[in-house]
């Protein structure tokens, strides 16, 4: 019987080929599925992270931030052009470039705006309108305005510079016209270079003057703050980062109350912290998981006296990676001196070799070597 098997086998190849294609393919697609069936409990984001695969590059985002830009009573008058109307380009030459290069520039701008021409310095700022077009040209994306000159020309100096920038399209964050522009602009919302920011500002105070009935002002108050940042949706939101307008006035490291707040700030999910108001530098901690510039001192005004001359540029690195959890950072400082005539702002770069007077020379040393030192420590 054996030979009759056989001789079946062949005839069933011979006469119906196709029998052994379909026993064939059916073999190779039972491997196939096999083969499949662990990757139905593999996500696509590990599918997109193996090795073997292509790995998306990461997003990277450059905050940029400066310090106090003032306007003492020297600086309206060196800006002050024959016609009549001022200029302050010159003022800021050497340092336009950090600002037009970030992806998101702020200043913390402590001053009110005017186009009406009554100026005035120290102690109630009013400055033309023309500091805004500067900040436009310098490529400013954003004003702080929560600091304690917001109330120098009350009500209608708070309308008046709110107008002034959002003509010039300058965001404003900290002082608000009305409860219905608190809703729309306390907490800044910015996406840029890939990364999803949440802006806040706040200050300690406003000199003792009173807040004119419905306009707005963030006061740095625990309560306030903390009700602010609950607001904040984290999964739409990748960076939250809190301007802060606190500390003592001169003073060249951080007071307790200081540390108090930031570690409020970021047990509360803020990721960057960075003050401003005592005029001078203080100490700044960074790893790759958070950020805090305690204070980055004046960036331009008519204070000489010692360390008040000069401050930081502060530059944060915002880095997002589809492939780790959470963002990570990289921080640098960069010092700014004040020259005079001209309160022209010099980062190292420049002032390091600009001829100057011997007096001028003199102090930009003392400055820079004394914010390295601080730094250093």
């Amino acid at each position: 019987m054996g030979w009759l098997h056989t001789s079946f086998l062949l005839l069933e190849w011979k006469i119906f080929p196709i029998f052994g294609i379909v026993k064939n393919l059916f073999a190779i697609l039972l491997m196939f599925v096999v083969a499949l069936v662990p990757l139905r409990f593999v996500t696509f984001a590990e599918l997109c992270t193996e090795p073997v695969g292509v790995e998306l590059p990461p997003k990277r985002a450059r905050l940029v931030v400066a310090g106090d830009l003032m306007q003492h009573t020297p600086q309206l008058t060196a800006a002050r052009q024959a016609d009549g109307s001022y200029d302050y380009s010159e003022s800021f030459r050497y340092v336009a470039q950090y600002f037009r290069d970030a992806d998101l520039a702020v200043v913390n701008l402590e001053t009110t705006l005017s186009r009406g021409g009554e100026y005035t310095g120290y102690p109630a700022f009013c400055s033309p309108a023309e500091v805004a077009d500067a900040m436009v040209d310098m490529g400013v994306d954003v004003a702080l305005l929560a600091n304690n000159h917001s109330l120098d020309r009350g009500a209608v100096g708070v309308k008046r510079t709110a107008d002034i920038l959002d003509s010039c399209a300058i965001e404003r964050m900290g002082v608000f016209r009305d409860s219905v522009d608190f809703q729309r602009n306390n907490i800044k919302y910015i996406e840029c270079g890939g990364v999803r920011f949440a802006l806040l500002n706040y200050t300690y105070g406003t000199n003792g003057i009173p807040t004119p009935k419905g306009v707005v002002v963030n006061q740095l108050d625990s309560a306030l703050v903390v009700r602010d940042l609950k607001q904040i949706d984290r999964l739409k939101v990748d960076c939250v980062v809190a301007f802060v307008h606190w500390g003592n006035e001169y003073e060249r490291k951080e007071n307790r109350e200081q540390r108090r707040l930031a570690q409020l700030l970021q047990r509360e999910g803020v990721d960057v912290i960075i003050g401003s108001h005592p005029h001078v530098v203080q100490p700044y901690y960074a790893d790759s998981t958070s950020v805090v510039f305690y204070s980055l001192g004046n960036f331009v005004s008519n204070q000489r006296k010692r360390y008040t001359d000069g401050g930081l540029i502060a530059e944060v690195e915002v880095i997002r990676c589809d492939t780790v959890d959470g963002l990570r950072y990289r921080a640098k400082a960069h010092p700014i001196w004040v020259l005079t005539p001209g309160y022209r702002i010099l980062p190292r770069s420049v002032g390091d070799t600009l001829t100057m007077p011997a007096a001028s020379r003199q102090a930009y040393e003392r400055f820079m070597t004394d914010t390295d030192k601080l730094l250093r420590d």
